[in-house]
């Protein structure tokens, strides 16, 4: 045969090999007892949600209540808390205002009651208050000015001092207020950035005349934008700031599209959203208060509520790579928001319409559910680990946890997110994650191994498998409630010896995310 020809056959035979034997191995290597300090919390400090009037719905507060415990979100923030629906403020016919909080209570007495703290947003402006009449969202939220900063400043004072009356000092000390939503957006703040200054100012103000402990912060803006002027306005003007907060989302076209029309299309940058945070912490340490918290109260992989990645199986490792990918820079990166009982848009009548939310309308768990269910079964202890896609925990018990994943952006050239993440997309095989400990505690663990992935809790590419009905059956919601449940797909007893090791080998897919546990028998 000539030289020619066994090139051929051999080409030939390297062809026919399964995939996985062509895939890279990738290997992880842990020791127990490598302690690199405590696993950042700032994945679950908080959750965003719509607005506030949709928190006094049961069904909201049952899906809250279950994503609680789930992924241990301690704090909740949403907008429209002084919107109109929520009957705040009203003037009579004599010109005497008057402050209504029942609707507010209501809310925050249940959030409270089920171990979840407000994350406060001040807005919108109630339309008594407003200056003119321009408003956002089918709820009509007012985005203009106070006609009399004085009375703005009257009604915050009033807000806070019964949150203080209700609720005690010390439980509010512990609450963050933060002053508007993206005022940086001409749809959502039709003043100037000085015009916004001054609100703020009005607010921080009020906030701090009833208890000076009490924590105040903003801009709370679209895009990063706007962190040194505020910390400068705020250093020279005396006016109280503990914390900056912002928002980023992983695409690079428009801020606010409420119906998903213009084609989104899913960022090729490697940094996209963590470029943003990381900018932000290096702006802060060159500032005047150059050790402010910073809060990420809104980020997603898309603005808009319809578009089909927040839908995906692709979601759950996008989150946790930019999670990963953050570190420490934030205090919060809150995940815009916990359902889709969301009406920004008005209410959706889709099942799945690519909504913001881990759970849509029918409670149905998405794959993005699972990554912060997955976050929050790790233990409190981080564990040293050169690995850029995994995260790895121990705690005092020597129990053990990995959670990896392969991020892979599969969006074609071309191709808007909407007319691509619709599809049933089957992943390429990654080959294998061999995952090799050492320092183990000799003795039988619970090995338990949880997946997130392609028809893995995977609710959504099931419901395309169903046709994509607008609207589901009882029994459809329920089928896709079993397929998305978060269990083990494996549950064994392990034994390690005394030489402390223990491996394992993981198959891997695009975008595949792995929870392994190992959990010590008593």
């Amino acid at each position: 045969m000539s030289p020619k020809n066994i090139g051929v056959v051999l080409l030939s035979a390297i062809l026919a090999l399964p995939l996985a034997s062509l895939a890279q191995t990738r290997v992880i290597e842990l020791d127990a007892n490598a302690i690199a300090g405590r696993f950042d919390p700032a994945f679950n400090f908080s959750i965003g949600a719509g607005r506030a009037n949709e928190g006094l719905r049961a069904d909201w507060q049952q899906q809250l209540a279950q994503v609680k415990r789930d992924a241990g979100f301690k704090y909740i923030r949403m907008h429209g808390l002084l919107s109109d629906d929520m009957a705040v403020y009203r003037v009579d016919a004599q010109g005497k205002e008057h402050y209504n909080f029942q609707y507010v209570d209501a809310l925050y007495d249940y959030l409270l009651s089920i171990g979840i703290k407000p994350f406060v947003e001040l807005g919108f402006m109630p339309s008594q208050m407003a200056s003119g009449d321009k408003t956002v969202f089918w709820w009509r939220g007012n985005v203009t000015p106070p006609k009399d900063y004085a009375a703005w400043e009257r009604l915050i004072k009033a807000l806070t001092e019964h949150f203080t009356e209700r609720y005690g000092a010390q439980e509010v000390a512990s609450w963050y207020f933060e002053v508007w939503n993206e005022p940086n957006l001409d749809g959502l703040w039709v003043a100037s950035r000085d015009d916004y200054f001054k609100l703020y100012s009005h607010a921080a103000r009020a906030i701090k005349s009833v208890d000076a402990r009490y924590k105040v912060g903003g801009p709370a803006t679209a895009g990063a934008a706007w962190i040194p002027e505020m910390i400068a306005y705020c250093a020279s003007n005396a006016v109280p700031l503990d914390f900056v907060s912002t928002h980023t989302y992983g695409v690079n076209q428009g801020f606010l599209d409420e119906y998903g029309t213009t084609g989104t299309v899913l960022s090729k940058e490697n940094g996209a959203v963590s470029d943003d945070v990381l900018r932000n912490r290096k702006e802060i340490a060159a500032s005047a208060m150059p050790k402010l918290d910073l809060h990420y109260t809104e980020w997603s992989s898309s603005y808009t509520p319809a578009d089909p990645t927040h839908d995906s199986y692709h979601q759950a490792a996008y989150i946790l790579q930019k999670l990963k990918q953050v570190g420490g820079a934030a205090q919060s990166m809150s995940y815009w928001v916990f359902t889709d009982i969301f009406e920004e848009a008005g209410p959706r009548i889709e099942a799945f319409h690519g909504g913001f939310g881990l759970m849509n309308t029918q409670g149905i768990k998405k794959p993005a559910y699972f990554a912060y269910q997955f976050l929050n079964q790790l233990a409190p202890t981080a564990l040293k680990n050169s690995d850029s896609h995994s995260f790895a925990t121990t705690d005092e018990r020597g129990n053990v946890q990995l959670l990896l994943w392969d991020y892979t952006r599969t969006l074609p050239e071309g191709v808007n997110n909407q007319q691509y993440f619709i599809k049933d997309l089957p992943p390429k095989d990654k080959g294998q994650a061999e995952v090799n400990m050492r320092g183990l505690k000799t003795g039988s663990y619970t090995m338990k191994i949880s997946t997130v992935g392609y028809k893995r809790n995977d609710a959504f590419t099931a419901y395309i498998g169903m046709g994509s009905p607008k609207q589901l059956g009882k029994s459809q919601v329920a089928t896709l409630k079993s397929l998305a449940s978060g269990k083990p797909d494996e549950q064994k007893t392990v034994r390690v010896g005394a030489d402390g090791r223990f491996s394992i080998k993981l198959p891997l897919r695009e975008n595949d995310v792995v929870l392994l546990e190992l959990s010590r028998r008593k």
